[in-house]
């Protein structure tokens, strides 16, 4: 995890970052600043699991699992109407 900027290149760097590495699945799970970066890492997804079993020995990575930006938990005002689901609930 601390060579991952070396192993990636500084650009993937900045937006991707490695969360998890399960050692019985060998998979890794990184998380990404946007769903544009997302798409990008699954695409090179097998050219970096190629590169990081290169570097860290052959069948360390099997897959990797690269999540989005995560969404903001929504919070609820303390005048909400009981059973309603927000300013949507209001139309039609």
């Amino acid at each position: 995890m601390g060579r991952w900027p070396q192993l990636v290149g500084p650009q993937v760097a900045q937006h991707c970052e490695p969360q998890r590495y399960d050692e019985e699945e060998r998979t890794l799970s990184v998380r990404c600043d946007s769903t544009a970066w997302a798409t990008q890492l699954r695409l090179l997804a097998p050219r970096l699991v190629a590169r990081l079993n290169e570097d860290l020995g052959q069948g360390t990575v099997r897959m990797i699992k690269v999540r989005g930006p995560e969404a903001p938990r929504r919070g609820y005002g303390p005048l909400r109407a009981p059973g309603s689901r927000g300013p949507g609930d209001t139309y039609g």
